[in-house]
C-alpha cells in the first residue's frame, strides 16, 4: 500500500485537532475531486510499520482528538488490508481517541453487505475501529461549501461506535 500525505494538526477533516492520512488509490474518480493525484495506487510513499509509528507518535499529545483516513479511498481492498495494522495499534494505544474514515462507498450496500463492492475479508474488523464514517461519492453538482466535514449534500456522517444502529449525525 502507498500513501500520498500525512497532515499533522489537521482541523479540516474531523472534529478537533487530528492527524490525517491520505492513502493512495481510488477507483471512484469523482468529477471535481480535490485530490486527483491520489487516484493512482502507486502514487506516494510506501506505508510501513515505521509510518504507523510516526502516525501513532503524532497523536500522543492530549490535545490531539484522533486520526482521520481519507485519500484516495481507504476502503479499496488493498488499502483496507494495509491500514488494518494501524487501526489495531491505534485503538490499543488510544482507546479514548476516535477514528474518522472518508469513503465514496455506501455503508449499507457496499461495506456491510458481504456481496458489497467494498467488502472483503477484513472489512468487518476494519469498520469495528471506525467511530465516524463519512460515506458517499463526492458529487460536484451537489457541492455545498456550508456543509461540515463533507463536500456534497449526498454524503453522510455516520456515527458507528454507539450502541444499536449507526446514527446519522450533522
Amino acid at each position: 500500500m502507498k500513501y500520498a500525505n500525512i497532515k499533522y494538526y489537521d482541523i479540516s477533516n474531523g472534529l478537533g485537532v487530528r492527524t490525517s492520512l491520505f492513502v493512495s488509490g481510488c477507483t471512484h474518480r469523482c468529477k471535481g475531486c480535490f485530490n486527483e493525484m491520489t487516484w493512482d495506487f502507486n502514487y506516494g510513499n510506501d506505508f510501513t510499520q515505521e509510518t504507523i509509528e510516526e502516525i501513532l507518535k503524532s497523536v500522543e499529545p492530549g490535545y490531539i482528538k484522533g486520526l482521520t483516513l481519507l485519500g484516495g479511498e481507504p476502503m479499496e481492498f488493498p488499502n483496507q488490508r494495509g491500514l488494518l495494522a494501524l487501526l489495531r495499534q491505534f485503538k490499543q494505544r488510544f482507546p479514548k481517541k476516535d477514528i474518522w474514515c472518508y469513503t465514496g462507498y455506501l455503508y449499507e450496500s457496499d461495506l456491510l453487505n458481504p456481496q458489497g463492492r467494498a467488502h472483503c475479508e477484513v472489512t468487518d474488523e476494519f469498520l469495528s475501529y471506525i467511530d465516524i464514517l463519512v460515506d458517499g461519492e463526492f458529487v460536484e453538482a451537489l457541492y455545498d461549501i456550508s456543509l461540515k466535514f463533507r463536500g456534497s449534500k449526498n454524503q453522510r456522517l455516520l456515527q458507528l461506535q454507539k450502541q444499536g444502529c449507526p446514527q446519522l449525525i450533522l
